[in-house]
């Protein structure tokens, strides 16, 4: 368990190494982060460090008595941690701050929608013939037994809404951080759209 930081996925790229070898990196815009509550085992019963992000200009009353003098912040995020020393109500902790090149970080987001989608596309079953008079392309063939049990089992897989789900993809090398433009380059894709709001933590 460690603090992260909260950001947003810009697009994907390429960079090259030192020994010329191309990377395909995600790139992330992680303004600094603001420390804006500390939750303790005694008052709330876990330790986290709430962080918050995308300053705004109009707040709700409650979000509002609950940052008081900090920045009017608009998201905000909690990381389980098991000591929250050193991390004071108001800090900002920036992306170098936490991140280097070589680390490995794990990224959680929300993948993008795909809508409702069949078997084939959902579960990537088989097609059934094209030829010799099938009419069984992209059907779903046998969802159970007949007359024993009479019903269809719990749990069979089946057409229906596919993405918009949380992700967490483990274990991605971080290619640079850049503090003076907030950015942080990770190798590979990473789940969601454009604009969408990713939480990165140590590995």
């Amino acid at each position: 368990m460690s603090i992260g930081l909260i950001g947003r996925k810009v697009g994907m790229t390429q960079v090259f190494s030192d020994d010329g070898t191309m990377v395909a990196v995600s790139v992330l815009s992680v303004a600094p982060n603001t420390v804006t509550r500390i939750r303790s085992t005694a008052r709330d019963g876990y330790v986290a460090i709430q962080v918050g992000t995308d300053e705004t200009a109009k707040l709700s009353k409650p979000r509002a008595g609950q940052l008081k003098d900090l920045p009017k912040l608009s998201t905000l995020r909690e990381f389980r941690v098991e000591d929250p020393a050193g991390y004071d109500v108001g800090r900002t902790i920036g992306v170098a701050d936490l991140f280097a090149a070589g680390d490995l970080v794990d990224v959680t987001g929300v993948s993008k929608g795909k809508g409702f989608a069949g078997h084939v596309k959902r579960h990537h079953f088989s097609r059934g013939p094209k030829t010799h008079g099938s009419d069984h392309h992209r059907e779903p063939g046998s969802i159970g037994p007949g007359t024993t049990p009479g019903h269809v089992y719990k749990g069979v897989r089946m057409a229906g809404h596919m993405g918009a789900r949380g992700a967490t993809t483990k274990k991605i090398r971080v290619v640079k951080a850049d503090a003076e433009r907030n950015l942080l380059l990770l190798a590979g894709p990473l789940p969601g759209a454009r604009g969408a709001l990713i939480l990165v933590k140590k590995a």
